[in-house]
């Protein structure tokens, strides 16, 4: 049993709400204090280049991790940009820059290579970081270390009162970021964000080492600072809401259409797509493929609201999906690598599903005494590969060859792999 073992089966070791403990053992009880203000009051919003090469160069001459943040508009504009990036540091304190006003941010990439940048659900904020030029080579994410400390809740506020003893005012999270000017309210909430993401980091440091988890978590950030740019997603207008209900090609096209109309006009507008047409009205229009103007204005969610104009465009898609051929219709499933959907399994190939139950119940048994979330000691794909094509000869070279082929970290390999090959063996 390793260390991580050891100390996720004391029980005793762990608070009631199942967050880790002091190092004596004991609890803490005290009522969480609120935090209302930053340290040093709030900082102006950098938005031109004079200023922004001034907070670049205080940030080069401090010291420690950089604690990053960044706020987009989700919901508001289209995709998913920054509109709002904030950053703290040890002899430079906290700084809230524009990056709509300073859209290179390259220069903090220059100057704080090599330092460890802490980030909360670091996949989150890095593409949108990318896109204006911050991109880490070494990083430090708090919500991922709170998982494989075995948090049961690891939202940066949940986060920040059950390790550190304070409350984060989470009031302005969903608001619209690319308003200028930006609320003071708002920027508080901002800067108060890594007001005390570096404490936060290192407390968790701390108790990653007491149980044993430091290198794995390592490991973790490592790969996360070391990956590339997610690829675009192929056929994204499959990922429309309600698409289960859509069944025939000719219905399949009607969805592609009004959603690739939909995402033009977004795009134009910059305003989140949802906003333009919801998914509901362009799964409605495509079970009923509207026959004229008439008919798709009865239908939810082109209801009266809508101009003769926006009703003819989406009759337009939805008569452009009536014209195609048979062959020009999107066929009624995507092409899938890997293994199929694991409900096929049984009847595909009963032995691979008898695995891969196998294997599932083993790795939950390892998550419980590891105590963190599955998914976060193997991914249920990998699982899946590996069940579906396992190695002709199953031994542990063979299966940690096959894990590490997949992805698997070499702390993950060392923990799945025996529970994986007892599973196939069996």
């Amino acid at each position: 049993m390793t260390d991580a073992q050891d100390t996720a089966a004391d029980s005793s070791l762990r608070t009631t709400g199942g967050a880790p403990p002091e190092d004596d053992g004991s609890s803490v009880t005290e009522a969480p204090i609120p935090l209302l203000e930053p340290r040093e009051g709030i900082p102006p919003v950098i938005a031109d280049e004079a200023a922004l090469a001034e907070v670049i160069a205080a940030f080069a001459a401090g010291s420690g991790p950089v604690a990053v943040d960044a706020e987009r508009a989700s919901g508001y504009r289209y995709g998913q940009r920054a509109y709002l990036v904030q950053l703290r540091r040890a002899g430079a304190g906290s700084a809230l820059i524009d990056p709509v006003a300073c859209p290179d941010l390259s220069g903090f990439g220059e100057v704080l290579s090599g330092v460890e940048w802490v980030l909360h659900a670091a996949t989150q904020d890095l593409p949108c970081l990318r896109e204006i030029g911050m991109v880490p080579s070494l990083l430090f994410d708090t919500e991922l270390a709170g998982r494989l400390a075995g948090f049961p809740r690891v939202g940066l506020g949940a986060m920040v009162e059950s390790v550190l003893g304070f409350v984060l005012e989470k009031g302005h999270s969903a608001v619209d970021w690319s308003t200028r000017p930006l609320p003071e309210p708002w920027l508080r909430y901002a800067a108060l964000d890594v007001e005390l993401l570096v404490d936060l980091r290192d407390a968790l440091e701390k108790e990653l080492d007491r149980q044993g988890k430091l290198e794995w978590a390592r490991q973790e950030f490592d790969a996360i600072a070391a990956a590339p740019p997610a690829e675009p997603r192929k056929d994204p207008w499959r990922r429309t809401s309600g698409m289960h209900k859509v069944r025939r090609r000719r219905q399949l096209g009607v969805v592609r259409e009004l959603w690739q109309a939909r995402d033009r006009i977004a795009q134009k507008r910059d305003v989140s797509p949802g906003k333009v047409l919801s998914d509901a009205a362009i799964v409605e229009a495509a079970l009923a493929v509207p026959g004229n103007v008439h008919a798709l204005a009865a239908l939810n969610g082109f209801g009266h609201r809508m101009g003769r104009r926006q009703l003819e465009q989406w009759q337009a898609a939805v008569d452009r999906a009536k014209a195609m051929t048979e062959s020009q219709l999107p066929a009624p499933g995507q092409p899938v690598s890997g293994p199929p959907p694991p409900r096929a399994w049984a009847d595909k190939d009963p032995a691979a599903a008898a695995r891969l139950s196998a294997a599932r119940a083993a790795v939950s048994v390892l998550a419980e005494q590891l105590n963190m979330p599955q998914e976060n000691v193997i991914t249920p794909d990998t699982v899946r590969r590996v069940c579906w094509e396992p190695p002709k000869v199953v031994d542990a070279e063979s299966v940690a060859q096959a894990l590490a082929g997949h992805g698997a970290r070499p702390w993950q390999v060392e923990q799945v792999t025996p529970v994986l090959v007892a599973a196939l063996s069996a």
